[in-house]
């Protein structure tokens, strides 16, 4: 019998995955354990590996599509077993329909041909779910086909048959049509969501198509979907639920410029990477938050949690988005190590290979911006910590050292904090002490 291939859920939060490859065409042999499809949640990829072997019958699935949690993306089974034509709808509340099964619609209408929803008595099989999206839209059960067990009709099946018969419009755009007997159906919307708007309506009647001339004047569109999308959701949570304010400081490089010198022979013959001044600021920044547990904290609900471990998430840009990978106890590791980790976790991030654990733990982050030229930004603070530091490029400038105007090579550093658990004070202590540690890095070896 043809076994499911499901669409897993791989944490708490998932709603749905990106289909990044299939490692298997239909009719292709697959064993137990063996890699079957890739897919992308929560900013990491995962191959997930099939629970059933036999053959690869069907896949409903292609590339770069969004799937929700729990859908049935293909079968596996023998040779020759018929399987549907089309995936099984999704069902949000399957379970609590379990108990309904039989539960039935009356109707005055009949079904569509072919439908078997419809029981002897003239009444329709379909989910509470299904009726409620149809009562909202006033739109007749036995139109539609279900794909449910028994010809069940789930909600997927009324949405999808509401969205092909409904023409989304607003009043105003409706009285225009009415008023001059124009068939809605066939006026192309440029509203939110393609509904149709009074400009639409007034061009289709001017012989011209405003969709077309914002077409003409539009470049290409790209649809907000898998590390872009869950980037641009994650920014979005920040910036509404967290009060940002950000701190700046300029820091002269001077004595760090030196100690990277001296010490890029020595790493890279330990290590064989080159210690990169991202290494040295993440050790600063670890030793500091030492001395100041409420910056390494992180804010759960109405809880402030005082982090035992410094873990520094470090933002690595990669095509079509950003990955933090944590540092884990950034604080016990020294810069021949931490060069190493640091070096390992951005190859990997941008191969797409970490493991949800690399992913995982941060309770601080540095985003560095130095090899742009960007002197400061406004970094956002990546919940559930608490703060973040963004650092700029170092830049020769003149400045005033011992009442004498010299040449030093000056990096900015701007702290974003979470000012419903951090004060100001507080965060500029940090930053302060942060400050006077990178412009005397040879006192952290002490």
């Amino acid at each position: 019998m043809a076994k499911e291939v499901f669409m897993p859920k791989l944490s708490s939060t998932m709603a749905v995955g990106t289909l990044l490859q299939w490692f298997k065409e239909e009719g292709e042999t697959v064993e137990v354990g063996e890699p079957l499809f890739e897919i992308m949640t929560d900013k990491i990829n995962i191959e997930v590996e099939s629970y059933e072997e036999g053959v690869l019958l069907k896949r409903y699935y292609e590339v770069d599509e969004e799937i929700p949690v729990n859908a049935v993306i293909g079968y596996v089974g023998e040779a020759g077993e018929e399987v549907p034509e089309k995936a099984p709808a999704v069902d949000a509340e399957a379970n609590a329909d379990e108990e309904v099964e039989t539960e039935v619609v009356e109707t005055q209408s009949t079904q569509k041909d072919g439908a078997s929803a419809q029981t002897e008595d003239g009444k329709v099989r379909a989910t509470p779910a299904a009726r409620r999206v149809a009562r909202e839209n006033e739109f007749d059960l036995a139109s539609v086909v279900g794909t449910g067990p028994k010809g069940r009709i789930h909600e997927q099946d009324v949405v999808e048959a509401v969205g092909a018969n409904k023409v989304f419009a607003t009043p105003l755009a409706e009285k225009i049509a009415n008023e001059n007997g124009v068939d809605l159906r066939e006026v192309t919307g440029t509203g939110s969501r393609g509904k149709i708007e009074k400009a639409d309506v007034l061009a289709y009647m001017n012989g011209s198509s405003s969709s077309k001339k914002a077409e003409e004047l539009e470049g290409e569109r790209v649809k907000l979907k898998g590390l872009r999308k869950a980037v641009a959701d994650k920014m979005v949570e920040s910036t509404r639920s967290i009060p940002h304010v950000t701190l700046t400081s300029e820091v002269d490089m001077t004595k760090v410029i030196e100690l990277r010198k001296a010490l890029l022979p020595v790493v890279e013959a330990q290590t064989g990477y080159r210690l990169s001044f991202t290494e040295v600021i993440m050790k600063t920044v670890a030793h500091t938050l030492g001395n100041h547990p409420k910056v390494n904290a992180s804010l759960v609900g109405d809880e402030i949690i005082m982090n035992k471990d410094v873990n520094i998430g470090l933002a690595v840009a990669v095509e079509n988005g950003l990955i933090v990978p944590s540092v884990k106890q950034a604080n016990k590791k020294g810069l021949a190590a931490l060069t190493e980790v640091s070096k390992t976790l951005g190859a990997k991030a941008r191969e797409n290979k970490l493991t949800p654990d690399e992913m995982s733990g941060s309770t601080f982050t540095i985003s560095n911006l130095g090899m742009y030229a960007i002197d400061g930004f406004t970094p956002i603070i990546n919940p559930p910590e608490t703060a973040i530091l963004g650092v700029g490029r170092i830049v020769e400038k003149p400045v005033v050292v011992d009442g004498s105007v010299e040449v030093r090579p000056m990096m900015v550093l701007s702290l974003s904090f979470d000012h419903r658990a951090i004060d100001g004070a507080p965060a500029a202590a940090f930053l302060t002490e942060l400050k006077e540690s990178l412009e005397d890095p040879y006192s952290l070896l002490v």
